[in-house]
């Protein structure tokens, strides 16, 4: 896997030193790993649970959460926040997120219609 990105781990570890090694160990092990679903996850993290799109991971003996988005059919992961446990519990991350995907737009092109398919012999 991908992932999307690793500033995010120094940024929080700089500011909170003792979750440097659980976040490394995390990086690596999902670097590493060939994910298809939310169970081959759950094969390797037991506590993971998912909140909407996201899946959160604890960190440091349930000192800190991880949340990421995991898009499996392009083998990326992103980060979307590392908070402390505290932080976590006030919830104000999901403000940022809806739990639903926004609606999907038209794709059709501007001022022109397709044109017309041709039959098949």
């Amino acid at each position: 896997m991908r992932v999307i990105s690793e500033k995010a781990l120094r940024d929080f570890w700089t500011i909170h030193p003792d979750a440097e090694k659980p976040l490394r160990v995390w990086y690596r092990i999902a670097i590493n790993a060939d994910w298809e679903k939310p169970e081959d996850v759950r094969a390797v993290y037991r506590d993971t649970s998912q909140v909407g799109k996201f899946t959160v991971f604890d960190i440091g003996g349930n000192k800190y959460r991880l949340i990421v988005h995991i898009h499996y059919d392009r083998g990326r992961i992103y980060v979307r926040h590392v908070l402390t446990h505290p932080e976590y519990d006030k919830g104000e991350w999901k403000k940022e997120y809806p739990r639903e995907d926004p609606p999907k737009k038209d794709k059709k092109p501007h001022g022109k219609s397709p044109p017309p398919r041709r039959p098949r012999r």
